[in-house]
């Protein structure tokens, strides 16, 4: 069967998806570089539509996950850890299960372990992993340099992936959670990771090549595993995509997957070895 006009093999809108990345990529070029702040404000706002789906798409199977509370709780743990490290984001983040436990059982008792599991779910991913970013930030040397760095690694393990997969595409690697993804597009991930590691940790960071080799290598294993991760909590919940907010990549949740499994192996590694 042909692809749609303007789509492709693997059902992506192709130019939309392109010019959606490009706009993403000079927004959060422009708030590191210009304004840290900003950046996380550009972060809040884009991890607080990843939530919003993610709630939405609990509430289709009758799921309750209090909205605003987590929302908030997602905002104090990323300002938490870039004004006070990791002891804050840890705190912020305990206090933040509680006051939603506690928010959750003023609302009657039926379902209440279902309801308070996933809302535990999604206090940890994202609200707590997209912590580590403003961890890379807070930096006080190359705090933008390392972000940047993570950003463009984890990208290339879903550009890659995808130009591997579309050219070369033969043997499933989970067909059950994703058909699309092939040993072929993970080949393809690894090499172009590990190819922008490498790059940009010998440029940005001034360190020896082998480390953003190193880097590469791990996020690619970590940004597949999110990937997954958030394939079998979309089949489980009966949706394609978690929502329709970027045109040809889907929701913002279906963008941040990978990411967001990166994220605390990137900081460890960067923190260890840089």
């Amino acid at each position: 069967m042909e692809a749609a006009a303007g789509g492709s093999r693997t059902g992506r809108n192709l130019p939309a998806a392109i010019a959606v990345g490009v706009g993403l990529g000079a927004a959060v070029i422009g708030s590191l570089y210009f304004v840290k702040v900003l950046f996380l404000a550009v972060v809040i706002a884009a991890v607080g539509v990843g939530v919003t789906e993610l709630v939405r798409s609990f509430a289709q199977r009758d799921i309750r996950v209090p909205l605003i509370p987590s929302l908030a709780g997602m905002a104090a743990i990323l300002v938490g850890a870039y004004y006070g490290g990791p002891a804050w984001m840890l705190g912020i983040f305990a206090a933040m299960v509680l006051v939603l436990m506690v928010w959750r059982m003023f609302q009657g008792t039926e379902g209440y372990v279902r309801d308070i599991s996933a809302t535990v779910l999604v206090a940890v991913y994202p609200s707590f992993l997209v912590g580590f970013v403003a961890l890379l930030l807070s930096h006080p040397v190359d705090g933008p340099d390392r972000v940047i760095t993570f950003i463009a690694t984890t990208v290339a393990s879903d550009i890659g992936g995808y130009a591997a997969g579309v050219l070369f595409g033969r043997h499933k690697m989970s067909p059950l959670i994703s058909p699309k993804k092939t040993w072929e597009g993970f080949a393809g991930s690894a090499i172009a990771c590990m190819a922008v590691g490498g790059w940009l940790v010998s440029w940005l960071l001034e360190a020896e090549i082998w480390k953003g080799v190193l880097l590469g290598a791990v996020v690619v294993v970590f940004a597949t595993l999110g990937d997954l991760v958030e394939s079998v909590i979309k089949r489980d919940l009966g949706v394609k995509d978690m929502g329709s907010v970027l045109p040809g990549h889907g929701g913002l949740m279906d963008r941040l997957d990978s990411l967001l499994a990166a994220l605390i192996p990137v900081w460890v590694l960067l923190t260890l070895l840089i």
